[in-house]
C-alpha cells in the first residue's frame, strides 16, 4: 500500500499583480527540486472533485492539500467558485479543483456555479467523485457525468465515521453495480482516513507532463479571495435560512504592512431587512462575524489582521446576470 506523507515548511508568496498575491509554500521536498531540474518522468494533472452539496467536497480537498483552502459548514451549497488546491512532490503535481455541489439552478448564481463545476470537468484529467453512505442508493446525476466520462474515475463514500459499515458496503455495492468498472473507495475526510488510497490512485493515473505550476504555489486564488471566504463562512456559521446564500463578499481594499494586515471588506445582501440582521442589535451580530473572520485570517496569514467590514444592499444582485458580473461571477 502507497503511503503519502505531506508536511508543510513554511509560507511564501509569488506572483504579485497589485495588491493580490497567489498563496503559495514550500515542503522540504520542493525545496531540493529546482524549477529547470524536473525529472523526466515528473506526473502532473488536473483533478475535478464532484458530487452533490454537502458530501464534504471541500474537507476532503482540503485533507489532501493539507491546507485549508476551501470554507466548510454543515450547511449544503457553500461553495460557489472553482478552487484550486495543488499538490506538489518530487515527481508529481496534482491540481485539485473544488467545485460547487450539483444543483438544479433556479436562479443565476446557481447557473453560473454549475458552470464552474463543467469547467473542471472539461479540464480534468482524473474525475474525484464524492458521495457519503449516509443517504441510500446511485445518485443519478453523478452516475450520468461517470458514464459519460472515458477518464480515470474513482469514486469515494465518504463519512465512513458517521455511517454504520452495513450501510458504507451497501452503497460500494450499488455503485459498483452500477459502473461496473469504477474504483470505489470508502473515506473519512474528516479523519483523514483512507487517504492513502486516493493519493495511490492519483499518482496511478497522473499523466506525464511538466508541473503546470511553480513548485511552491498550493492555489490559483488570490489572498483577497479568502480573505472574502473566511468572512462568508462565518455568516454561514452565524446566520441561517435566505441570508447565507444572499450574501456575497468583497474586499475594497487589502494592504500590507509591515506591523499588520489592513483589509476592509464589503458584505452585500439583497434586501434591507436582511441587511438590519447582518447588523444586528447595535452592531453586534456583524461585529461577531468579524472577529471571527478575522482571527481566522489571522492564523491563514500569519500575522495580525485589522479588518473593517461595511454592509450593502444590492437588490437581486444572484439573479441579474450584470450584478453577478460585477461581483466577481461572471462566466
Amino acid at each position: 500500500m502507497f503511503i503519502f506523507f505531506f508536511w508543510v515548511q513554511d509560507y511564501k508568496r509569488i506572483d504579485k499583480t497589485g495588491t493580490d498575491l497567489h498563496l503559495c509554500m514550500m515542503t522540504e521536498i520542493q525545496n531540493d527540486l529546482p524549477i529547470d531540474n524536473i525529472p523526466e518522468n515528473f506526473k502532473s494533472g488536473f483533478v475535478a472533485i464532484v458530487g452533490r452539496p454537502n458530501v464534504g467536497k471541500s474537507t476532503l480537498m482540503n485533507a489532501l492539500v493539507g491546507e485549508k483552502l476551501s470554507i466548510v459548514s454543515y450547511k449544503a451549497s457553500t461553495t460557489r467558485h472553482r478552487i484550486y488546491g495543488i499538490l506538489t512532490g518530487e515527481n508529481f503535481q496534482i491540481v485539485y479543483s473544488d467545485t460547487p455541489g450539483l444543483i438544479k439552478p433556479a436562479y443565476e448564481l446557481q447557473t453560473a456555479m454549475m458552470h464552474f463545476v463543467n469547467q473542471a470537468l472539461e479540464d480534468a484529467d482524473i474525475i474525484l467523485a464524492v458521495t457519503d453512505g449516509l443517504k441510500a442508493g446511485v445518485d443519478p446525476e453523478l452516475l450520468e457525468i461517470l458514464k459519460a466520462s472515458t477518464l480515470p474515475r474513482l469514486l469515494v463514500v465518504n463519512k465512513i465515521d458517521k455511517s454504520s459499515q452495513e450501510d458504507t458496503e451497501t452503497k460500494m455495492a450499488a455503485w459498483k453495480e452500477a459502473l461496473p468498472e469504477l474504483t470505489v473507495l470508502a473515506v473519512s475526510a474528516k479523519e483523514k482516513f483512507n487517504l492513502e488510497g486516493i493519493m495511490a490512485f492519483m499518482l496511478e493515473n497522473t499523466p506525464v507532463h511538466p508541473p503546470f505550476y511553480p513548485l511552491d504555489q498550493i492555489t490559483e486564488q488570490t489572498e483577497r479571495f479568502f480573505a472574502a471566504e473566511m468572512i462568508r463562512e462565518q455568516v454561514f456559521a452565524k446566520l441561517d435560512k435566505e441570508i447565507p446564500y444572499s450574501t456575497t463578499v468583497e474586499i475594497e481594499s487589502f494592504k500590507e504592512t509591515p506591523e499588520l494586515l489592513r483589509i476592509s471588506a464589503l458584505l452585500i445582501v439583497e434586501r434591507q431587512s436582511q441587511k438590519a440582521i447582518m447588523l444586528g442589535h447595535q452592531g453586534k451580530t456583524i461585529k461577531e462575524i468579524a472577529t471571527k473572520a478575522r482571527l481566522e485570517m489571522e492564523k491563514f496569514f500569519g500575522q495580525k489582521v485589522f479588518l473593517e467590514t461595511f454592509v450593502k444592499v444590492d437588490e437581486d444582485w444572484k439573479s441579474e446576470k450584470r450584478k453577478l458580473s460585477q461581483h466577481g461571477f461572471g462566466v
